[in-house]
């Protein structure tokens, strides 16, 4: 069964419900800036489940996206992606669990042909120190919903997760959890509810594939064991109460019922296959990664690599189709993650350079009647991912050949330990110096690092490299106060944005001009900089246009300046500016103008320096001329 078959099947059905039927939300939660991403399908709905009136009524179904970043790490296995669909359905005060399961289970067995005799179902145990009873009331209609369909269905009591690998199946078909595993309420478990907050029981539907226990989670196997033997495919939640000012919990006025199922996790058990990557949509992904690569999926020395790229991709594809483009900051950062991980993977399986984009078709193509926006942005999203694709290989050739370099911390060669023992750590250590080094000069994620780093059987000091990130924004914010040796009249604060600026102008003259464009002089004070450069010919009008909108463009973006000491050699070689003829020391600093693979320019200087590009203000030329043969000269200011 194909997932837009399972889609639309459950929407019908609740359609006939007497349910509103509404569209996905966008990614980016509206309204909630608490969170970056929509994770849940519940997300969207919780005004109308906190007491707002849904327009459409009380009874709401749909298919919501969802992204969680969280799951990163975890993509690689058989059911964890990070982009996935949430099929849900909601009763604002309206129906309860009398009326939720019996559908639910309906809907799974008799519409998508689920065999009940794979179902197994979880309830709330209780929590006798908050007073709140056990979910009695919600197993005895699993109990007759069972019956129904001639089964037998016994009740087993675990209560804390990890219990489940002593108590084992028992034969049990109705299991009891604490609230760690069966209450939802926004805080969690019922100690952590504010006064005011609302909560309940909930109970969980899992598919059993049958699939051979492994003893490394636990002795016996049990409904949310982690071995791969179940699955979960869909979660009800039954918001009965509200914890009051003196901790004690009464019933709310009017009940809400939450149900979310995951569609590709649904659509795996109607195929009654535990790889989820084996279904419809990301099998095709799947399936055009082997005609790229000549790598065959099910051979398992590549099979995490064919999933993190199939995974990654489609949810950089939703990202990007709802506006969040790759980026190094907030939500276009973690575009920016999925895709570079998606390329570390391809070179992993041996794809071709620069193919990446090519997968956005077979995506687009599975989900177009479904997200029409994707089709209608299919070009640009092609675009965004081919241009991150490239400037991320230019980032990773740098950064491996600098990472093959690393050595352990603070010890000398001769003395170095044997792996496997290293200042009291099990593994090699890369300290946070070496990886902030590997960030800011090459623009080498800190994940991939770790990621690197846990290949090679070595760890990263990420506390270290965190206080380095601290020192280096502090070095760049006491450069702005630094005065100038040698070059500036002043280091007020107006020739101080100034000179900053020329920066910004000389890189952008060498991107609209040529990479033949270098500073040939240069004189600042506070009313006006005057920047002298190496330039055949005068400037057209829409080349002095391009020019000046390309330096407003990056001080918008609030850009860090940044300031690094490093040798004059070491400086050539990272490709940092500065006037040659001019006489350094052996050791200059380096001003980038940006962070990582963001960095706009980068420039030998003595200072100083704003601390970011938002304090400039607007950039405009004032007049361009001739100044001598083959220079030309701007003025310009900051309005």
């Amino acid at each position: 069964m194909r997932s837009d078959e399972v889609r639309k099947k459950y929407l019908d059905f609740f359609k006939k419900q007497g349910h509103a039927v509404i569209p996905s939300s966008s990614i980016v939660p509206e309204n909630d800036p608490t969170t970056l991403f929509t994770g849940s399908g519940m997300q969207p709905m919780l005004p109308f489940l906190l007491g707002e009136n849904h327009p459409l009524g009380t009874r709401v179904a749909d298919s919501q996206k969802c992204f969680r970043a969280e799951d990163i790490e975890e993509v690689g296995d058989n059911r964890h992606t990070t982009f996935f669909e949430m099929l849900g359905n909601w009763s604002f005060g309206d129906y309860f669990n009398q009326e939720q399961l019996p559908w639910i289970f309906e809907f799974l067995t008799e519409e998508i042909g689920l065999d009940s005799n794979k179902l197994y179902v979880t309830v709330f145990s209780g929590d006798e120190k908050n007073g709140l009873p056990k979910d009695t009331e919600s197993a005895l209609i699993w109990k007759k919903l069972f019956a129904d369909k001639g089964i037998e269905a016994k009740e087993v009591k675990i209560g804390p997760e990890e219990r489940g690998g002593e108590v084992g199946m028992q034969g049990g078909r109705i299991f009891y959890y604490d609230e760690k595993k069966n209450w939802w309420s926004r805080a969690g478990v019922p100690d952590n509810m504010p006064a005011g907050e609302p909560g309940g029981p909930d109970s969980e539907m899992f598919y059993d594939f049958g699939t051979p226990h492994d003893k490394k989670y636990g002795e016996h196997c049990h409904p949310n064991c982690d071995c791969g033997r179940f699955m979960e495919i869909g979660n009800n939640v039954f918001m009965k109460y509200r914890k009051k000012s003196d901790g004690t919990f009464e019933e709310l006025p009017k009940k809400n019922v939450d149900f979310g199922g995951g569609l590709e996790r649904i659509t795996a058990a109607a195929n009654n296959n535990s790889d989820m990557f084996q279904i419809d949509t990301l099998g095709a992904i799947i399936k055009e990664i082997e005609n790229l690569s000549g790598k065959s999926y099910s051979n398992e020395q590549y099979t995490k690599s064919f999933r993190i790229i199939a995974d990654h991709l489609r949810g950089a594809v939703f990202m990007i189709g709802d506006g969040i483009i790759p980026s190094n900051t907030e939500a276009g950062y973690f575009t920016r993650r999925l895709l570079r991980r998606a390329v570390r993977h391809m070179d992993l399986i041996g794809m071709k350079e620069n193919t990446l984009s090519a997968l956005v078709p077979v995506i687009v193509e599975k989900y177009k009647e479904q997200y029409s926006c994707l089709l209608e942005k299919q070009k640009e999203i092609e675009k965004e991912i081919e241009t991150e694709e490239q400037k991320f290989r230019k980032t990773l050739k740098k950064g491996l050949k600098e990472f093959e370099k690393i050595e352990w911390v603070g010890v000398p060669d001769e003395e170095q330990p044997p792996k496997g023992t290293f200042a009291g750590h099990a593994e090699p250590q890369i300290s946070g110096k070496v990886a902030f080094d590997l960030y800011q000069t090459y623009g080498f994620p800190i994940e991939l690092t770790m990621e690197l780093a846990k290949e090679q059987g070595k760890l990263v000091d990420i506390n270290s490299f965190h206080e380095e990130m601290k020192k280096h924004q502090a070095l760049s914010k006491a450069g702005a106060e630094q005065k100038f040796k040698g070059g500036l009249a002043d280091s007020s604060e107006e020739t101080t944005k100034l000179h900053t600026a020329a920066h910004l102008l000389l890189e952008s003259l060498r991107r609209i001009l040529g990479d033949e464009v270098y500073q040939k002089g240069s004189n600042i004070n506070a009313e006006r900089l005057r920047f002298d450069f190496s330039h055949p010919e005068k400037l057209t009008d829409e080349e002095k246009q391009k020019v000046e909108d390309l330096v407003n463009e990056q001080i918008q973006k609030d850009l860090s300046v940044n300031c690094e000491e490093m040798g004059l050699d070491e400086a050539k070689k990272i490709g940092a500016m500065g006037v040659f003829e001019n006489k350094y020391g052996e050791k200059v600093k380096v001003y980038s103008i940006g962070l990582g693979d963001d960095i706009y320019s980068k420039e030998i200087c003595g200072g100083p320096h704003v601390g970011n590009t938002s304090e400039l203000g607007t950039f405009h030329i004032k007049k361009e001329k001739a100044s001598s043969a083959g220079v030309r000269r701007i003025k310009a200011v900051l309005e």
